[in-house]
C-alpha cells in the first residue's frame, strides 16, 4: 500500500468516526428534549406537540441542552489541547488550576453575600468564576515570563496554585452556614439547572474562541513533534504557547462559570478518542467537541432522571462515569505496553 493510499484510509477513517459522533450527539439531543420530570414520548412528536411541552422544551430544556453541549464540548477540548501543549496525557484545566481559582472566587462571593445578607444572582456568581480563572491565568503567565513556558514549568504552577486555592475554599466551607454550605457544595458538584439565565450573548466569544482552537491542529501536530522539532519547522514557540494557554483558560473559565466546576470530561475525552485514531490532532480537536457534548448532555440526562424529586448534580454523574472509564484507560494501557 502506497502512502497516499494509507493517508486516504485514514482520512476516511476519520470522517467517518466524526459522522458517527456527530448522530449519537443529535440522538442525545432528542433524548434531552424528550426525557424529564414532563416526559415527552415519540407519538407526541408525530401527533403535534402542546403547547405545554413546546413550553418545556424551548424554555427549559432547549436552554439547558444548548448548555451542556457547549460546557462539555468546551471542557473536552481544552482537555486535548492542554494535553498537547503540556506533553502529559493526564492535563486538564483543572490540573492547572483554572477550575479551582474561578470555583474559588464564586465560593468567596456566596459565602460574603450570606454572611452580609446580600442577594447576588445567579450570574453574579457566574462572572465571580470568571474573574477567577482569568486571575489565576495572569498569574500562570507572569509567574512563567522570564523564561520560555516549558510544559513542565506551567502544569507545577498550576498544581501549586490548585492546591493553594482548594485549601482557601476548605476554609470558607468551613465557617459557612447551612444555607451557603448548600448552595456552594451544589455549584462546586456542576449543575445545569440555571443555563436558561445567562444572557445569550456569550455564545458569540465561546464559539469563536472555541472555533480557533479547532484551527489550530497544525501547530497542535507540530508541538506533538517536540520543542526541537517545532523550532525547525519555523514555529514561535512562546507566542503560539501564550495564545494557546489564553485560549484555553478563557473557555475552561467560561465553562466553570456557567456550570460550576464539572471533571473528567477534559481528562476522559481525549484517551477516548486516541484508542479511534491514535494522536492525529486533525481528528481529536473536532471529536473532541463532538464527544464532550456527547457526554456531558447525557449525564444530564441522567442526573434529572435517576432522581424523581429533584436533581443529582451534573458533575458527580461525570465523575462517577468518568472515574472507572479512566481507570479501565489506564489498565489497558498498562496491559498494552507490558
Amino acid at each position: 500500500m502506497s502512502l497516499q493510499q494509507l493517508w486516504d484510509q485514514q482520512r476516511d477513517k476519520r470522517r467517518f468516526w466524526l459522522i458517527v459522533l456527530f448522530c449519537i450527539l443529535l440522538l442525545a439531543i432528542i433524548c434531552s428534549f424528550s426525557i424529564g420530570s414532563y416526559p415527552i414520548h415519540l407519538r407526541d412528536w408525530f401527533a403535534g406537540l402542546t403547547e405545554t411541552q413546546k413550553q418545556v422544551i424551548f424554555q427549559l430544556r432547549l436552554p439547558r441542552t444548548l448548555l451542556a453541549i457547549a460546557v462539555g464540548s468546551g471542557l473536552a477540548l481544552c482537555g486535548a489541547v492542554l494535553q498537547i501543549l503540556l506533553h502529559n496525557p493526564v492535563a486538564e484545566p483543572g490540573l492547572i488550576g483554572i477550575s479551582s481559582g474561578a470555583g474559588f472566587l464564586a465560593v468567596l462571593v456566596i459565602f460574603t453575600a450570606h454572611m452580609g445578607g446580600i442577594n447576588i444572582p445567579a450570574w453574579g456568581v457566574s462572572a465571580s468564576a470568571f474573574i477567577g480563572a482569568l486571575l489565576v491565568t495572569l498569574l500562570l503567565l507572569r509567574l512563567s515570563r522570564q523564561g520560555m513556558m516549558g510544559g513542565s514549568r506551567l502544569l507545577l504552577l498550576g498544581v501549586a496554585i490548585g492546591i493553594s486555592t482548594n485549601a482557601l475554599t476548605t476554609w470558607l466551607l468551613y465557617f459557612s452556614d447551612d444555607q451557603a454550605l448548600r448552595e456552594i457544595m451544589f455549584w462546586m458538584m456542576g449543575s445545569l439547572s440555571y443555563g436558561q439565565l445567562h444572557p445569550a450573548y456569550w455564545w458569540i466569544p465561546f464559539l469563536i474562541v472555541m472555533a480557533w482552537l479547532v484551527w489550530q491542529s497544525p501547530k497542535l501536530a507540530l508541538l506533538q513533534l517536540g520543542t526541537y522539532q517545532a523550532q525547525l519547522m519555523g514555529l514561535d514557540l512562546k507566542t503560539t504557547r501564550r495564545r494557546l494557554v489564553w485560549a484555553v483558560c478563557f473557555i475552561s473559565g467560561m465553562c466553570v462559570a456557567l456550570a460550576g466546576v464539572i471533571g473528567f470530561i477534559g481528562l476522559v475525552v481525549p484517551h477516548l478518542l486516541r484508542l479511534l485514531s491514535k494522536d492525529s490532532t486533525v481528528f481529536t480537536l473536532p471529536a473532541s467537541v463532538l464527544t464532550g457534548g456527547v457526554l456531558l448532555l447525557t449525564a444530564d440526562i441522567l442526573s434529572r432522571s435517576v432522581v424523581s424529586a429533584g436533581e443529582l448534580p451534573v458533575g458527580v454523574v461525570t465523575a462517577t462515569i468518568g472515574a472507572p472509564v479512566f481507570i479501565y484507560l489506564l489498565v489497558r494501557k498498562h496491559a498494552l505496553s507490558g
